[in-house]
């Protein structure tokens, strides 16, 4: 007959479990309290009737449903780890003392990363995460190997995003003379967009051996993309009877509206900058749809955003100062990547991170990019937060 000899529960564990208790039931606690308050106030009519307040109330219950889901989850391991632990201490079949030794050398390993999980979803969250986006890419130096570049990122975000399910309609553009775009702006709807895509903000930098290049030299060029996120109607006040509009005819090739029909907009509004207290005169155009009334709706989506984010612009610098890391500080002039074709190479500067399998990576595989840009900058937040 084998003999159990039993082994003290591991100390690190035990002072996880406390340290746990001590910092997280209270918190745990009143957070299920102010999701009950929340869940209440959602179905009251006056809220539902005030639209941001009952958008931003909605945002809260979703937050808190997946911090107190993450909770139950942790909850629940060190609920069965006690099992675990009775069984492997207590019982008298070898077999199931050894089935609990397995089960608490498996909880034990993910006790941590749930603890990590909490910690970080209990950090203050980036309000603007779950918003759509508008996003800007812009050829910069380099002339038309520019420009095709460009066209380059466009279709690489068009690939991710069928790939996210989310959707994208294209606002304008400005085509480069040896194809590519000069700019294009396009807005993209789903879930959590700007929370994912902020980390493109920036200059994007190709090197490789241009069509028009004779003699094999390798030229560097650069493209600038910018993530905005979406204002909603009410995140910012605008005199819809100050806009001038004027209605144009679309360019382009075929189509029964194109060169006939007056469905393109243009909008110019005058706008004080609360920073400066200057003047700005804002013009916008859209194109997007052969129907006037869409077009406008659509450049009045634009002209929100726009102001949302020049107002927000000093919100967006103090993150950046804040931040070590430069992860996702909306810093448009800074260089975030490297696209080198002859060496078929990724480089993302912010974190040293490089990968050799740049087509998968233009065909809109950027996810695992992506990822660890969010792990990065989670890592600098639950870094800050210990200090």
């Amino acid at each position: 007959m084998q003999t159990f000899i039993s082994t003290p529960f591991p100390v690190s564990l035990i002072l996880i479990i406390i340290l746990v208790i001590m910092n997280y039931v209270s918190q745990i606690e009143s957070l299920r309290q102010k999701f009950h308050e929340v869940a209440l106030m959602i179905t009251d009519p006056a809220v539902i009737q005030d639209q941001p307040r009952y958008v931003r109330l909605n945002r809260e219950y979703h937050d808190l449903e997946k911090v107190l889901a993450a909770a139950d989850e942790y909850e629940n391991a060190l609920k069965n780890l006690e099992e675990a632990k009775d069984i492997a201490f207590n019982e008298q079949d070898t077999e199931l003392r050894d089935m609990a030794r397995e089960e608490i050398d498996r909880i034990s390993q993910i006790i941590p990363r749930l603890e990590d999980n909490i910690r970080l979803m209990l950090l203050p969250q980036d309000p603007e995460d779950a918003k759509n986006v508008i996003m800007e890419i812009r050829a910069g130096t380099g002339g038309d190997e520019a420009a095709l570049f460009a066209g380059d990122l466009f279709r690489m975000y068009s690939k991710y995003i069928e790939m996210k399910g989310w959707s994208m309609a294209v606002s304008s553009f400005t085509e480069g003379a040896a194809g590519g775009y000069k700019e294009i702006i396009f807005n993209v709807a789903g879930q959590n967009v700007y929370g994912t895509l902020k980390y493109e903000s920036g200059v994007h930098r190709v090197q490789r051996v241009p069509q028009t290049e004779t003699q094999g030299r390798i030229h560097t060029s650069a493209a600038t993309v910018a993530v905005l996120p979406e204002a909603d109607e009410f995140d910012v006040q605008i005199n819809e009877g100050e806009i001038r509009w004027e209605t144009f005819r679309s360019g382009g090739a075929g189509g029964q509206n194109v060169n006939k029909v007056e469905s393109g907009v243009r909008l110019r509004y005058l706008w004080r900058n609360p920073v400066t207290n200057q003047t700005e005169e804002i013009l916008i155009e859209c194109t997007e749809t052969r129907d006037q009334p869409k077009n406008k709706e659509r450049a009045l989506s634009r002209l929100r955003t726009q102001i949302y984010d020049k107002e927000h612009q000093k919100y967006i610098d103090d993150i950046a100062k804040r931040r070590k890391t430069m992860v996702s500080s909306g810093d448009r002039s800074a260089k975030i990547r490297t696209y080198n074709f002859p060496q078929a190479r990724l480089t993302d500067h912010r974190i040293n991170y490089t990968v050799y399998n740049l087509p998968d990576f233009l065909n809109g595989n950027i996810q695992t990019l992506i990822d660890q840009l969010q792990i990065a900058e989670n890592a600098e937040r639950l870094k800050e937060a210990s200090l």
